[in-house]
């Protein structure tokens, strides 16, 4: 989160408008202790996200390491014709 902090000070910076996940579950909290909560949490955060890819005009993908969830979004993008940068473009999975 701390990477894409930084990624959205720099595009809000270059005058681009900004959407990004709003959650880190990642990182304990109160809103996703109960597993069973968690799951139902993190099912409607992935709709969530798939729907601002869909308001995107471009995605960046952010940080050296593609997990699951961020390579199915990358997919789903790209099913898309959503253009896709990358702050490490080694990462990228068709690179």
């Amino acid at each position: 989160m701390i990477q894409m902090n930084e990624a959205d000070l720099r595009e809000t910076k270059a005058g681009k408008t900004v959407v990004k996940p709003g959650c880190d579950m990642k990182s304990p909290h109160v809103l996703w202790s109960d597993p069973v909560e968690a799951e139902a949490l993190k099912v409607r955060l992935d709709d969530l996200h798939r729907a601002k890819i869909r308001l995107a005009d471009e995605v960046l993908v952010v940080g050296d390491y593609i997990g699951d969830s961020t390579r199915a979004e990358i997919a789903y993008a790209r099913s898309l014709g959503k253009p896709l940068r990358f702050t490490h473009p080694e990462v990228d999975p068709d690179a």
